[in-house]
């Protein structure tokens, strides 16, 4: 996951520190408070581009794997209201902190918390049954795995390696839904073999650190039993030469508008 830099968190949240060990950060200029451990598991940039790329509608049942402490989809819901939206996670502190953002944002009765390994699916979240399903799944960090618990499960790969999130993502997908995952550049050719014959129209997109700088980050998405050409989009260049955010990289995440 793409940490926001120290020094230039303040572009994208605002960060209070509180006597809970926790802090109450704000997304989206303030749409989104999200309470996270001080240390550990903490949210990145990663994903407010994750909810911004996901194509869903008013109306629409959503899921997201790997939930987290719910930013992605709390960002998703302030974007596009009427979602119905799940969210699984396997660890229990997170999902309790889940629950209390869901809360914090008056997202009851939209984001609902579901506790579950994806390789033994929870019986509430059934097969051919959602029209998005978006993921950030955890990645092998070139061996530099953090020393926490609970930020080491959730970076990098444990029993459930990518072949599993990308089966049970499409799994859980109906006929032409869509599958939008955050990912490093250097995976793409695996992910691209993980999706053939399953899903297709595959768009990738991807986030350059700088302008002339190789993507660390790409954006993906296919859709469930759709044959079309893959498309590879300009993308979007998250910093200026001085390390500020570009205003195209505002726009997603302070305005919390869609990636085109």
């Amino acid at each position: 996951m793409t940490q926001i830099p120290s020094g230039l968190e303040q572009s994208a949240t605002t960060h209070l520190r509180n006597s809970r060990n926790d802090s109450a950060d704000h997304l989206l200029d303030g749409r989104v408070v999200l309470h996270q451990p001080e240390s550990g598991y903490r949210v990145s940039i990663d994903a407010v581009f994750l909810a911004a790329a996901v194509p869903a509608k008013p109306g629409q049942k959503v899921l997201e794997v790997g939930l987290g402490t719910a930013a992605a989809s709390l960002c998703l819901a302030a974007r596009v209201e009427g979602l119905d939206l799940t969210g699984l996670e396997l660890q229990p502190e997170l999902a309790a902190i889940a629950r209390r953002n869901v809360k914090a944002n008056g997202r009851e009765g939209v984001l609902s918390v579901v506790e579950g390994d994806l390789l033994h699916p929870p019986p509430a979240i059934s097969s051919d049954s959602f029209d998005h399903v978006f993921a950030n799944p955890p990645y092998v960090a070139d061996g530099n795995v953090s020393p926490h618990p609970t930020r080491a499960l959730a970076h990098a790969e444990g029993e459930a390696e990518l072949k599993d999130w990308i089966a049970f993502a499409v799994s859980r997908l109906k006929r032409k839904g869509s599958l939008t995952l955050i990912h490093r550049a250097d995976r793409v050719d695996e992910i691209l073999s993980l999706l053939r014959g399953k899903a297709g129209e595959v768009v990738i997109f991807p986030l350059w650190p700088k302008a002339g700088v190789a993507a660390k980050r790409v954006v993906i998405t296919a859709r469930k039993g759709v044959r079309a050409p893959a498309v590879l989009l300009p993308g979007l260049i998250l910093h200026e030469p001085d390390g500020s955010f570009t205003s195209a990289a505002q726009a997603v995440l302070r305005q919390g508008l869609a990636i085109p």
